[in-house]
């Protein structure tokens, strides 16, 4: 169960220990825990999908 409210300036959620996504788990945006849910808060500024490694390019082949 994943709570998303749209806010000017970000997205604020709310989610269960095994939904968090790796960047949550890793504190790299502001979260919270309350009980058995965390509040996240993901600035508009961070995008919230998977970030490539800017070192591995997608049809390398050498």
């Amino acid at each position: 169960m994943t709570l998303k409210i749209r806010l000017p300036g970000g997205t604020l959620k709310l989610k269960q220990h095994h939904e968090l996504r790796r960047r949550e788990q890793k504190r790299e945006v502001p979260v919270w825990q309350v009980g058995k849910y965390f509040i996240i808060w993901w600035p508009a500024t961070i995008s919230d999908r998977p970030s490539k490694h800017p070192d591995v390019e997608q049809n390398d082949f050498h």
